[in-house]
């Protein structure tokens, strides 16, 4: 076994008594952690506010936990109820120094795999390693904008924000509950209690694994809805999973978290052949394409960093959540509340 799926398995299955020395390191992440976001609230270090409200959609975990498909849903859900919604990220995974708008015919390498998601699907996007820039250089380029998001950077705090949406992937739970590098969590459960909601990523009918939550704390549950796969050389080309039948499959994924991708598969009554787990945010070369497959299935995620290396063997699968109750309308009712004092019927 590896040292990576040795930490997994200490962090959400049986604890490894052979990892006792990461205990230490956990207790300095955790206070240099503390004493970080201490200074910015006491004043220490200053936050930037930006002049529109901005929402972080963020975790407590490394790893993925549903991010992108829920950011891709409020950014429309937001659209249809009037907001002039934006998206701010840091670009994990790209080369760009500078903060800089994405355009839907840039490359993940250079912009980062997930922003430019968000461009493709028309959003006005910009990232920066320093995410206050990224603001900045958004509203700039997109003045009308009333409403950013923030894909990921709850721990982020040089960027001020007016609410906080934490996602928690419920067949994983928090893991054993420690921070890294004994544990998965990037800050403590008690963190929870100072956050505006919550979204319980549900992949099962099994009930979730959650920790004590805040009684008054706002709780989603958002499932994931595939669609039909569809070509990558030529989106108008559409396969459903039986369409597979009789071909040598195999599935590739450089996600947070691969194995829901492949459960989903399997879920369809799709089984590959093999199933190729790569790190987040992975730049794929040819030689990752399995030459003897007849088909490769891949998630949007990946699609956006593969067009280049398309051999017309390439099939995406498309995801669309569901939240319930509306998040969308909730994130409405709250800001025109707490920021405009507008009532809402």
């Amino acid at each position: 076994m590896s040292f990576e799926q040795r930490l997994i398995q200490h962090w959400y299955g049986t604890p490894d008594s052979g990892l006792w020395w990461l205990h230490p390191l956990s207790w300095l992440f955790a206070g240099v952690s503390y004493l970080r976001r201490a200074l910015y609230r006491w004043g220490g270090l200053s936050a930037y506010q930006p002049p529109v409200p901005l929402v972080v959609i963020g975790n407590l975990t490394v790893g993925g936990v549903g991010k992108t498909p829920l950011t891709l849903h409020l950014l429309a859900a937001l659209r249809q109820r009037g907001w002039q919604v934006g998206v701010v990220s840091r670009g994990y995974g790209g080369t760009a120094q500078q903060p800089q708008i994405v355009l839907p015919s840039h490359t993940a390498n250079h912009v980062g795999d997930e922003p430019l998601l968000y461009a493709q699907a028309g959003f006005p996007v910009a990232i920066g390693r320093q995410r206050a820039a990224a603001v900045r250089t958004l509203l700039a380029a997109y003045p009308q904008l009333d409403l950013l998001l923030a894909d990921d950077g709850l721990q982020h705090y040089a960027l001020g924000r007016t609410l906080e949406v934490v996602v928690i992937d419920g067949a994983q739970g928090l893991g054993n509950g420690r921070l890294l590098p004994a544990g998965p969590l990037r800050e403590s459960a008690a963190r929870l209690a100072t956050v505006h909601a919550l979204v319980v990523h549900q992949t099962g009918d099994l009930p979730p694994r959650l920790p004590d939550l805040p009684p008054a704390l706002p709780r989603f549950t958002m499932r994931l809805t595939p669609a039909p796969f569809y070509a990558l050389s030529a989106p108008h080309l559409t396969r459903s999973a039986a369409d597979f039948a009789g071909l040598k499959v195999v599935a590739l994924a450089g996600i947070g978290h691969p194995p829901r991708f492949f459960a989903t598969l399997t879920a369809l009554g799709l089984v590959p052949v093999a199933c190729h787990a790569f790190p987040d945010h992975h730049r794929y070369t040819v030689a990752d394409l399995p030459a003897e497959a007849d088909a490769i299935v891949v998630t949007e995620k990946d699609a956006v960093k593969l067009r280049g290396l398309d051999n017309g063997k390439l099939w995406v699968l498309p995801v669309a959540a569901t939240l319930m109750p509306d998040l969308a309308d909730w994130l409405t009712s709250t800001l025109k509340k707490s920021v405009y004092g507008q009532q809402t019927a």
